[in-house]
């Protein structure tokens, strides 16, 4: 009996032993991964510049495009008594007149004109009428002052001089008699013409709107910001504003500024929300330097967890014979929360799952997890078969590694908005530039599939105009 005692105590103590010695298997039920599907970012309107500078050598070009040869006809002399013809002799010259105030242009115009004028009466169905016939060719110089009304550069202009090639003549009998005395005083006659003919020519070649439109449709098309991330960026224009335009040597500069929200969105392209019939144009005295846009720092939860297993390399948690070192981490989305899986070996060998809040420390640009905590199912197996490792020293300690940097994903975020800052030009004439300053964390949003950032840059963006096509 002593012998059966003795083996049966030897038995136990080896059971023991054994038992002391073998790992554990842990087998916790999975949270499963939910959808979250990323919602538009709402954001405080952005201002973007748009000056617009416009060379008196183009306005030249097109106003002596639209006035060539025969550039005024009135072949009705009995509304006013005046019928007259007026030719371009030669291009128009635009120039800075570089006044007192600067903000007039002269325009010097050679022409040649056949005036036809008519003296006289008509009394008791009588005719009494007698028709004079002018010839003048002259080189007529104009000073226009210049303003901005809806969308079009206007100039109110004013004949200042005429200075004949050739003494003016009056047809007598067949032959030309210079009539010089006559013609200065009665410059009058068609003074007026000349001046609303170059103010229309002028209105018309400096319309502004088809230009901008055009250049901003082009600009509010969403364009990616990274491929691999399929984060785009939309400009959603709300008013258009314009300071007066102003010459400055040989170019006029039209300050205008557009007022518009700056989306970032994840996912398949995003249609435009351009609609040009909605913009309108509004004067101001000042237009806003600095624009506030958001960007976005995109971290895949596969990008997340391979950062997140190299935080754990090397380290174990426990001590003594309790210990375990985490070979793999895998982390997804759940009910608003991110789950957090371990996969451990050592005196507990299976998977451990982590649920807490994302949070985002702006000093080390680093992603960490708030109120981070086993999940139900995990902590109640591990309070029954290994209480050590629920114990809250370890926890936090674990905690210690659940973070990973976006340093890098904000610095992509950064490059991808500078290719667009850098002389980017959506259409000819049109060009894209600016610079980004600070960089201020907003907000972190889960999505099915990353982790999303959104991030507020300040900075200025120029959008310049270069000529009219």
């Amino acid at each position: 009996m002593h012998k059966y005692f003795s083996t049966l105590l030897i038995i136990l103590s080896i059971v023991l032993i054994t038992s002391c010695s073998t790992t554990s298997k842990i087998a916790t039920l999975k949270p499963e991964p939910d959808d979250a599907t990323p919602l538009v970012y709402e954001n405080t309107p952005s201002f973007i510049n748009l000056p617009i500078s416009v060379k008196l050598k183009d306005i030249e070009n097109q106003t002596n495009s639209l006035l060539n040869g025969l550039i005024y006809e009135d072949n009705t002399i009995e509304d006013d008594d005046i019928e007259m013809k007026i030719w371009k002799l030669a291009p128009i010259t635009i120039k800075n007149d570089n006044g007192a105030n600067g903000q007039k242009i002269r325009t010097v115009l050679p022409l040649k004109a056949i005036v036809k004028y008519r003296i006289g009466t008509k009394k008791m169905g009588v005719e009494l009428y007698n028709t004079k016939e002018f010839n003048l060719d002259g080189v007529v110089t104009l000073l226009s002052d210049v303003g901005l009304t809806n969308w079009k550069m206007n100039t109110k202009t004013e004949l200042k001089s005429l200075d004949w090639n050739e003494s003016p003549t009056m047809t007598v009998f067949g032959k030309n008699v210079p009539v010089t005395y006559l013609i200065n005083p009665g410059i009058k006659l068609f003074k007026s013409k000349i001046e609303k003919k170059i103010d229309d020519a002028i209105a018309k070649s400096m319309d502004f709107k088809p230009n901008v439109l055009a250049a901003l449709e082009k600009i509010c098309i969403p364009f990616q910001m990274s491929d691999t991330y399929e984060s785009w960026l939309r400009i959603v224009p709300i008013e258009i504003y314009s300071t007066n335009a102003k010459l400055k040597n040989d170019t006029f500069v039209l300050e205008m500024g557009m007022k518009c929200n700056m989306e970032t969105l994840i996912g398949k392209q995003p249609e435009s929300k351009f609609n040009a019939s909605k913009i309108v144009l509004k004067p101001v005295s000042k237009i806003p330097q600095e624009i506030t846009a958001n960007i976005v720092a995109v971290s895949t939860y596969l990008e997340a967890s391979k950062l997140m297993t190299k935080n754990f390399s090397g380290q174990e948690f426990g001590s003594g014979s309790k210990k375990v070192k985490v070979q793999n981490v895998a982390i997804w989305h759940k009910n608003g929360k991110m789950i957090i899986a371990l996969d451990v070996l050592g005196s507990v060998n299976g998977t451990i799952y982590l649920a807490g809040f994302p949070q985002y420390n702006d000093k080390t640009k680093e992603v960490y997890f708030d109120q981070l905590d086993y999940a139900l199912d995990t902590k109640n197996k591990l309070m029954r078969t290994a209480n050590w490792l629920a114990q809250g020293l370890i926890l936090r300690k674990i905690e210690q590694s659940c973070r990973y940097s976006i340093k890098p994903n904000l610095e992509e975020g950064q490059k991808s908005m500078m290719t667009y800052l850098k002389n980017y030009s959506p259409m000819q004439g049109v060009f894209v530039n600016g610079k980004m300053e600070e960089i201020q964390f907003q907000k972190i949003q889960l999505t099915n599939q990353a982790i999303i950032a959104f991030i507020k840059v300040k900075g200025t963006v120029n959008v310049s105009v270069d000529g009219l096509k």
